[in-house]
């Protein structure tokens, strides 16, 4: 794996993160998650480490580092705590990508520096109560205002939204009664007419923070726009696409964290006097769980890669996150099986590895919407 993807850098940079996340966030990842507190005091530390900007250009106070070094950084922080490692994942990949993306120097300088030295989290609002899957189908509104939109609707389900101070949206740009199509736009999260709602109560991913935004008249310049409208699509298309590169990404990384505990375990549990992982059906489970582990480090490493050399990466990027996230349920849910009933109790990490996991297979895309990207790009070039 080293040789193929990785440079000394690349190298350097996951024993930095293993380190951080051995000594800081393992002891306390069972307390988050009891208690849902957001992880103030880890994020100050992944942002004096350089992760929080890591992708983002040294010219505005980032690492400069590629997805291959992204993608390790999330594996890593993914293998000691899911709730750590998706508030560096979306402040990345959703929060900071579309600025880089798509922003122009004016609207670089003024948020690319708070972001990349992790002063503030960005988050970016998709999601609609009617527009999960079929992100198309966005209702939100910017209607022309002089010299500026008036916005109206709301996001659903929006990682970092309470905690980020600077926030990209999608909405439907309406101009003179003619609907231009779905734009993008950055503002700060102090912005009149915002509203952001109480955190979430989910299975997983418990201290992470998760929202839902209600847009109540919100008057925002014209210069908020990324790009123009005819670029809304493609932004939150392209955003999507190096996010299922992360979610692939902590999809391993959850389950290594699993598949670790479950090996340790069954060299120490003892039944007919013999550790169990010497059962058969117990070390074939091991086995198993291995190989998918690898498989899916080899396609999130393969689209990151790809992505760094510039690729379209739509398939290789929805086949790393649907075959990686699927290993995670499955590799969690055989952790369990491995503990036996202690695997069900709090008092064991895998307990929280597998409610972890299950929203790995939702986010940013559906297992579902994955293979229909797979199946039209597979049969893109096919006369029928």
């Amino acid at each position: 794996m080293d040789n193929l993807f990785f440079t000394e850098e690349h190298i350097m940079i996951r024993e930095m993160v293993r380190e951080f996340a051995d000594s800081d966030i393992v002891p306390v990842a069972r307390t988050l998650d009891e208690t849902g507190e957001f992880p103030k005091n880890l994020v100050e530390k992944m942002s004096e480490l350089g992760l929080m900007g890591i992708i983002v250009p040294e010219q505005y106070g980032g690492a400069g580092l590629d997805m291959v070094a992204f993608a390790t950084a999330i594996m890593e922080l993914g293998r000691a705590d899911a709730s750590v490692a998706i508030t560096m994942a979306a402040h990345t990949s959703l929060g900071t990508l579309p600025l880089l993306l798509f922003g122009n120097e004016d609207q670089k300088k003024m948020y690319l520096p708070k972001l990349a030295s992790g002063e503030t989290l960005g988050a970016f609002g998709l999601t609609e109560p009617d527009a999960g899957s079929d992100a198309g189908a966005t209702k939100t509104k910017a209607v022309r205002n002089g010299d500026g939109y008036l916005v109206n609707g709301g996001k659903i389900f929006i990682t970092n939204a309470g905690e980020a101070g600077i926030l990209s949206f999608t909405a439907q740009v309406i101009d003179n009664d003619e609907n231009l199509g779905v734009a993008a736009f950055i503002i700060p999260t102090d912005t009149a007419g915002l509203d952001i709602g109480p955190k979430e109560k989910k299975m997983g991913w418990r201290a992470s923070d998760t929202r839902q935004l209600f847009f109540k008249n919100m008057k925002i310049p014209a210069s908020a726009m990324l790009g123009t409208p005819a670029d809304g699509f493609k932004t939150f298309l392209k955003t999507l696409t190096s996010g299922r590169v992360s979610i692939g990404a902590l999809s391993v990384g959850t389950a290594v964290g699993a598949y670790e505990r479950a090996l340790k375990y069954s060299t120490e549990r003892i039944a007919f006097d013999k550790p169990i992982h010497r059962f058969q059906s117990i070390g074939f489970k091991l086995a198993d769980m291995a190989t998918k582990i690898e498989a899916s480090k080899l396609l999130v490493y393969h689209a990151a890669w790809m992505k760094d050399q510039g690729d379209d990466i739509t398939k290789e990027a929805a086949m790393a996150k649907l075959f990686a996230s699927e290993t995670a349920m499955e590799v969690t849910t055989e952790a369990i099986q491995i503990h036996g009933g202690y695997g069900y109790v709090k008092e064991y990490d895998v307990e929280r590895f597998f409610r972890d996991a299950k929203i790995l297979e939702i986010g940013e895309g559906t297992s579902e919407i994955q293979r229909l990207i797979i199946s039209r790009e597979i049969l893109r070039d096919i006369q029928v």
